[in-house]
């Protein structure tokens, strides 16, 4: 019996949230999976029909095929389909299945997919787990449920019954502004957990170092993704991933920046980081002034490479009459090819 078994010995397990007989068969080599997770960790946007704001899976298609024909594969990349930018609060239980057998579909192998299944419910985060199986996703990437404020025995037990729901392997992902913040003694709880193979990792901005010393005390058992955008530091600490929006219209340069840190020529990468991913997220939270959500910048861009794409779904604005030209400029400045200049 695991110490996550015996946690949880004598509880009461959440209504229709029963064992995978599997379970105990499931913990494959670990390694192997933490390197399909390794790289960056591309967030790929929902796109969807202007006219009636339908999924456009035709052009997600494309633009995975975009991705994987510019610099982007299994030992560099993992595509996340209906993530946060991937609009997955706005879309049904049925969209999200849908997009991620796109994703897989699409990939056919070359790179492994992670499912978005966050959600507020222990009964639909057991339903995405096993829809991502029969998807065939490699991974699921959850988050604490937002809305309610929730102990870390409830966390615990949200995370446990995910993780003995398929056969499918988790990306515990540090969602702290919008929800309870997984502390290190909750972390080293889940590590006991099998399958629980990645950690999406950023958290609160403070003195504590608590950024540095996950890296520190957990990164040897996890793929631990930057998400706290200080991915050179991170990279020198012992993470194995990096969330990137740029991959989305820039695949090349994000290939090439990671390149960069698996070889440990980290002057160049940080100089990189300046020159490209710091104004990149300065004007995204510019346009936080203009209106709410994730992923409407990478579509702005991901037109202005002339691929098919859309705005997000409401309550998230469309940001691409005010934004256009400012954004244009921003990506000739960086030299991304395939921007036009009118």
């Amino acid at each position: 019996m695991t110490r996550a078994d015996e946690s949880v010995r004598g509880k009461s397990r959440p209504m229709g949230c029963g064992r995978d007989p599997r379970y105990d068969e499931k913990v494959m080599d670990r390694e192997a999976l933490i390197a399909r997770l390794s790289g960056c960790y591309v967030t790929l946007p929902t796109l969807f029909l202007d006219e009636d704001l339908e999924l456009n899976l035709p052009a997600m298609r494309r633009h995975v095929r975009f991705l994987l024909e510019n610099g982007l594969d299994g030992d560099n990349a993992v595509f996340l389909a209906g993530g946060a930018a991937g609009d997955f609060s706005t879309m049904t239980f049925e969209e999200r299945v849908r997009v991620t057998e796109t994703v897989v579909e699409e990939t056919d192998g070359k790179v492994a997919v992670v499912m978005g299944a966050q959600t507020t419910s222990t009964r639909e985060l057991v339903e995405l787990a096993r829809a991502a199986e029969r998807a065939k996703a490699t991974f699921i990437q959850v988050s604490p449920p937002f809305y309610f404020t929730h102990t870390e025995d409830d966390l615990y037990d949200f995370f446990l019954a995910g993780a003995e729901a398929a056969n499918v392997s988790l990306v515990v992902y540090n969602t702290h502004w919008i929800s309870a913040n997984v502390s290190l003694g909750l972390i080293d709880k889940l590590a006991q957990i099998p399958n629980i193979i990645g950690l999406k990792w950023s958290s609160p901005w403070g003195l504590d170092m608590t950024f540095e010393r996950v890296l520190l005390n957990f990164a040897k058992h996890f793929c631990v993704i930057d998400n706290h955008l200080q991915f050179t530091a991170s990279h020198m600490l012992g993470a194995r991933g990096a969330e990137f929006h740029i991959s989305n219209f820039w695949p090349a340069w994000s290939a090439r920046f990671w390149q960069l840190l698996e070889t440990g020529h980290y002057v160049e990468a940080q100089h990189e980081f300046g020159r490209v991913i710091v104004p990149f997220h300065a004007f995204w939270g510019e346009m936080e002034s203009f209106t709410g959500g994730d992923g409407y910048l990478d579509k702005l861009c991901i037109e202005l490479i002339g691929l098919a794409s859309s705005r997000c779904r409401p309550p998230t604005r469309d940001v691409r009459d005010k934004y256009r030209d400012q954004v244009r400029r921003m990506l000739l400045t960086f030299g991304v090819p395939g921007v036009s200049r009118d």
